[in-house]
């Protein structure tokens, strides 16, 4: 096709936050992906931050990253988890992001000496931001706003809205509006006034909602779907129900089922003879649910009472274990309750090991007590990150002799810095977005266990993090069986880490979780899981 015009699905929320938005809209850029569409997905946030690089995990869950270094909503990671496609900094906006840059234009003198106001100039940049991935010829481009109609925070988006259907035209744009009906236990009954409450909320702000997807414990019964129909202004086949599913990655397969990618292709003039094909996806969804075998590993971290804080390495885990018709089970392990006397009871039963990444220095002991249990037990384990700074340190103190090792973010006077500051780090005031933040080329070393994983020699991974291996340290490593098994080919920082005489032992200074996807399960994550049923059998 030669330069075609772009189709804007928008997605809005309405009754309550944290109904899956980003859900229905990766099923649905799955199922047009799926229909041979070309589509990307972006997600507006409601939120003053510039992005959620900041956040404690416990405020907004896990920060994703992206290929090109933006620190991002978790819900871009399901985005590039269903499309398997890549988000970039332009999928990612928030009202942080939109206010720096007008009142920057501001400051520079952009706007002539006009009074800068929410309307025209916050929602004109908006817009922009909406309009950035066109030029990347997408056929279909869906936007998910955060947030719940009706809070203060998302009145410029949906102002943004009502103006872009206009500008676009008739058939370019749709609106699809993701709401609850909530079940009353004491009746026994669906009820129907909220969703229509939030559904004339939109059209006070100048918006019809042209889909509703209903989120819902029960069937919808047909005579309350033709309630909710004319009560809506929504054609009968545009009610989509979406009932509480045993995992995120039946919701596609459930919403085919309802013809919603039929019904949301006639709603943008589009063709839809052609049906989506799922096949792979299916039989992704058919190994899931049938395993083999199972394996228990435990996942060590400070985070763990919010799951959503690891959600990324939890998808990563059921994509290889499917894979491997494996079930993965995961024991939550909160590294500030690990002492040495409670070690053996943690562990019993576990196959394998994952030391979470993370910052600040709580529960680091309990982390540093984790690597050397699985260490000195042959356990197979990997650390992300951090995950792979406490496999330094542990190392360091316990067969190196250094028993004061440490990294300088917990302890700056210690003796054996084994784990330091980036030299450009030292200086750096501003916290967020600075980083070493999305892909780095690293080197794996021929015959290494990282090289024959990856099956390659040279890999990109994605990273977040201030504190790097300190390489004055590397040749007593190496003596004593860890090396250093990837590097950086530019700046010679160590990237990867493994223990010889072990069956599995790796610590990654980046992030493979944010690559797994469910076509393209991260290599890593089936070698832990695949040597995690060996230890078991």
């Amino acid at each position: 096709m030669s330069k075609k015009e772009t189709k804007y699905i928008f997605v809005t929320g309405g009754v309550t936050s944290s109904l899956g938005k980003g859900i229905v809209s990766a099923s649905l850029g799955l199922l047009l992906k799926s229909r041979g569409f070309s589509v990307t997905i972006q997600k507006l946030d409601p939120y003053i931050n510039i992005d959620p690089g900041t956040l404690n995990p416990y405020e907004h869950g896990e920060c994703y990253v992206t290929e090109d270094g933006a620190e991002t909503d978790l819900d871009l990671g399901h985005y590039e988890r269903f499309l398997d496609s890549q988000t970039s900094q332009n999928n990612s906006v928030t009202t942080g992001k939109i206010y720096q840059t007008v009142i920057e234009k501001e400051r520079r003198g952009e706007f002539l000496g006009k009074t800068v106001q929410v309307i025209p100039h916050i929602t004109n940049e908006i817009k922009r931001r909406v309009k950035i991935l066109a030029k990347k010829n997408y056929d279909i481009i869906i936007t998910e706003i955060g947030g719940t109609v009706g809070d203060i925070e998302s009145l410029p988006y949906i102002e943004s809205v009502r103006q872009l259907q206009w500008e676009l035209g008739k058939n370019n744009s749709m609106v699809i509006h993701l709401t609850l009906l909530p079940y009353l236990a004491a009746s026994g009954e669906l009820k129907t006034k909220p969703s229509q409450h939030s559904v004339r909320q939109l059209m006070e702000s100048g918006i019809q909602a042209d889909v509703l997807v209903c989120r819902t414990e029960h069937k919808i019964p047909k005579d309350l779907r033709a309630k909710l129909a004319q009560f809506c202004n929504v054609a009968l086949e545009n009610v989509i129900e979406c009932k509480d599913m045993d995992t995120i990655y039946e919701v596609p397969v459930d919403l085919q089922k309802q013809n919603f990618d039929e019904v949301v292709l006639k709603e943008l003039n589009l063709p839809y003879n052609k049906e989506a094909d799922l096949k792979d996806w299916k039989t992704f969804l058919k190994k899931y649910k049938n395993p083999k075998r199972s394996v228990n590993i435990a996942l060590v971290g400070k985070y763990v009472s919010l799951q959503d804080s690891y959600k990324s390495i939890a998808e990563a885990f059921i994509h290889a274990g499917a894979d491997l018709e494996t079930d993965v089970n995961v024991k939550w392990v909160y590294s500030g309750d690990l002492t040495e006397d409670n070690l053996q009871e943690a562990f019993k039963d576990i196959d394998g090991v994952l030391i979470a990444p993370g910052f600040g220095d709580r529960g680091i002991e309990g982390k540093i007590l984790a690597a050397e249990y699985a260490r000195v037990n042959n356990i197979p384990t990997l650390g992300i990150c951090l995950g792979m700074q406490i496999m330094t340190i542990e190392f360091a103190r316990n067969v190196l002799g250094h028993a004061k090792a440490n990294s300088t973010e917990f302890d700056t006077a210690t003796v054996d810095p084994v784990i330091s500051i980036m030299e450009e780090q030292k200086n750096v005031v501003d916290k967020g977005g600075t980083m070493r933040l999305g892909a780095w080329k690293c080197a794996l070393k021929p015959n290494s266990k990282l090289a024959e994983i990856y099956g390659a020699k040279t890999i990109f991974e994605r990273h977040r993090h201030r504190y790097e291996f300190n390489s004055d340290y590397k040749k007593e490593f190496e003596d004593k069986d860890m090396i250093i098994s990837g590097q950086n080919p530019e700046t010679g920082l160590a990237e990867t880490i493994e223990l010889k005489e072990h069956p599995f032992y790796v610590g990654v200074q980046y992030h493979p979780e944010y690559k797994s996807t469910v076509a393209t399960p991260h290599p890593l994550f089936k070698a832990l899981i695949t040597a995690a049923s060996k230890k078991k059998k």
